[in-house]
């Protein structure tokens, strides 16, 4: 089986407080209704672009990179080395303009694709 992944955007910029996520044209119609129904969270799923081929084989990690404590298994851990470095962060939706996102909170780095957006449970903003 072959699965085909399409970037539908990318993060532009990553501040200490904030990032920017900027949706790829083709794809900005599926950001109608984000910031009009009172949405204030989002999962942002993203690609480790910058994991080399090497570190998606180790399938077994100390836990947040502690020595100390013993390995356990990737499916296990939060941790970057993946057979496919997906990562899934929930974010706080700050704004939108146009195609841009900005939110609070993401741990992906610049430069790594975006995959999708979904709202993020019921939390809802109280304007």
């Amino acid at each position: 089986m072959q699965i085909n992944l399409r970037p539908v955007g990318t993060v532009i910029s990553k501040t200490e407080d904030s990032s920017e996520i900027e949706i790829h044209e083709r794809f900005s119609p599926g950001l109608k209704g984000i910031d009009k129904n009172n949405i204030r969270y989002i999962w942002v799923l993203f690609w480790m672009h910058r994991l080399s081929e090497d570190a998606r084989e180790i399938l077994e990690a100390h836990p947040m990179g502690n020595r100390a404590k013993e390995k356990r298994g990737v499916f296990a851990l939060r941790s970057p080395m993946r057979p496919n470095p997906m990562g899934l962060t929930r974010v706080e939706l700050v704004e939108r303009r146009d195609n841009i996102l900005v939110v609070s909170g993401l741990d992906a780095l610049e430069g790594s694709p975006i995959l999708d957006i979904k709202p993020a449970g019921s939390d809802r903003r109280s304007n």
